[in-house]
């Protein structure tokens, strides 16, 4: 068999097995709440591996990398370290709370379950509205995906995003969350393997040792705050944000409401541990950023990082040929991984928290939602088009928006059992996105983690005064 009717042969073995896998989601999914959390019926290795694949995606194994590439280990310690933290601390310190919430409310999406803990409907439009900035992440996927699908098939790159496009609704269109966690197990079994054998692969760059090899390129390279680097030059940049950030991002909808589809708290331990190992191995792939600068490569698009490399890598031998194919099916699963729970999220809260609040609940509730996430893609794809030239920092511009407005309302939501004005939830919530938002496109901080963290730090801070301020007067009271 020759590479090329193996890539093809392969592509298509894929495609069918992903699609079976929906077709058995669709059995499944038979009103909206399947469509959206699943029937409890997961075993939770299951939704951990959902959730891990879900976090890395196309930003850990084909975007984050060009940042590794660009700014040495500093980028490696904000992506690497800060943020898998970031997302240990989230789900250690959140998961039960909400889930308890959760299943009390019976709620199906974010705004929904901070419509239940702060009884207030127009917090709840607003965090639907704000939520459509995740949008900015389906754009990432698609154009990331794109580039790896130029790399696979003798194709234009716009070409590419209506192929991606096209595969990954027909499947969640079937089988919303069921198909989305079935072929996310596959696809995550595919990301490890890839994961672990290109950081063994290129591991011989580190010729003579790790820090030897990063100071040859240069001392700011190997330093851990690189005073060369735009984004990652102190220990806010570096550390900080990246923690403060990330945990921040474990509130997205396609992220937090995985711990609904979980049946009771006894789950709970099992899925946090599948997460946090699998997303571990997961994080091996920002050391190609390394290889690809160790292996003297000039790439001018730093988001063609991952392909540019591999294509250097596996070039030699028929065998190489093979295995290119093997892994830019595997990288396309990753970015699909995380592409089909954000559209599973964003139709379901577009139908639960936007349109049945104004219209009144629909008569197919079921239909809307797929209807909803046709809309959704291609609002996507008009975005995607013509993408700006660093496409992970865009993307981050607004799914770190979603985040500074989402942590004060979620964190105190779960952690504090008393009762909190809805408006000061809502005011520090505006104040988070409003600062982040400000700081990044005309305050001059150009690293979006570090203008969220910022909206983060303060939106919390106010939330907390207001809360030590009330329980005081209530005590006076009394």
């Amino acid at each position: 068999m020759t590479p090329e009717v193996f890539k093809y042969g392969l592509t298509i073995a894929y495609a069918l097995l992903v699609l079976w896998l929906s077709w058995l989601g669709m059995r499944r999914t038979k009103d909206i709440r399947g469509f959206a959390i699943g029937n409890k019926d997961m075993s939770p290795y299951v939704i951990g591996f959902t959730l891990a694949a879900s976090i890395a995606s196309t930003a850990t194994f084909v975007i984050n990398p060009g940042f590794v590439y660009a700014d040495g280990l500093s980028a490696f310690l904000h992506y690497g370290v800060s943020a898998s933290l970031g997302i240990l601390a989230a789900f250690v310190c959140l998961t039960r709370g909400f889930l308890k919430l959760g299943e009390k409310s019976k709620a199906l999406t974010i705004p929904e379950w901070i419509y239940h803990r702060y009884q207030n409907r127009q917090l709840r439009f607003f965090f639907a509205l704000i939520n459509l900035l995740s949008i900015t992440f389906v754009v990432l996927i698609l154009v990331g995906c794109s580039l790896l699908m130029t790399g696979l098939f003798p194709m234009e790159q716009k070409q590419a995003l209506l192929v991606i496009l096209l595969f990954v609704f027909a499947y969640v269109l079937m089988g919303g969350t069921y198909a989305h966690a079935y072929t996310n197990t596959l696809q995550g079994g595919m990301m490890i393997l890839i994961a672990l054998f290109l950081f063994v692969d290129g591991f011989g760059y580190f010729d003579g040792g790790i820090f030897s090899s990063l100071n040859a390129v240069s001392e700011n390279y190997a330093s851990v705050f690189n005073p060369d680097s735009r984004l990652y030059y102190d220990f806010a940049s570096v550390f900080a944000s990246g923690f403060i950030v990330t945990f921040a991002l474990m509130l997205q909808p396609h992220i937090l409401t995985k711990v609904l589809y979980l049946r009771s708290d006894k789950d709970v331990g099992k899925f946090i541990a599948t997460t946090v190992i699998v997303g571990f191995c997961f994080s091996f792939m920002l050391a190609i950023g390394f290889y690809a600068r160790f292996a003297g490569l000039e790439i001018d698009s730093q988001d063609a990082v991952v392909r540019e490399y591999l294509l250097f890598q596996f070039s030699d031998t028929v065998t190489d040929q093979y295995i290119l194919v093997f892994i830019f099916l595997t990288l396309l699963a990753a970015g699909m991984s995380t592409l089909d729970g954000i559209l599973v999220s964003l139709s379901a809260m577009v139908i639960n928290d936007i349109v049945t609040p104004i219209f009144g609940e629909l008569k197919n509730s079921l239909m809307w939602s797929r209807i909803l996430l046709v809309m959704v893609g291609l609002v996507s794809l008009y975005l995607a088009w013509n993408p700006p030239p660093l496409i992970g920092l865009f993307a981050q511009k607004g799914v770190y928006g979603l985040a500074a407005a989402s942590a004060a309302p979620i964190l105190f939501g779960v952690l504090y059992s008393g009762e909190v004005n809805a408006r000061w939830v809502f005011v520090a919530a505006l104040i988070g996105l409003i600062l982040h938002l400000a700081l990044n496109l005309f305050g001059g901080v150009v690293n979006p983690a570090v203008s969220a963290m910022v909206g983060i730090i303060v939106s919390t801070s106010l939330l907390g005064a207001v809360i030590v301020i009330q329980n005081k007067l209530t005590a006076k009271r009394l």
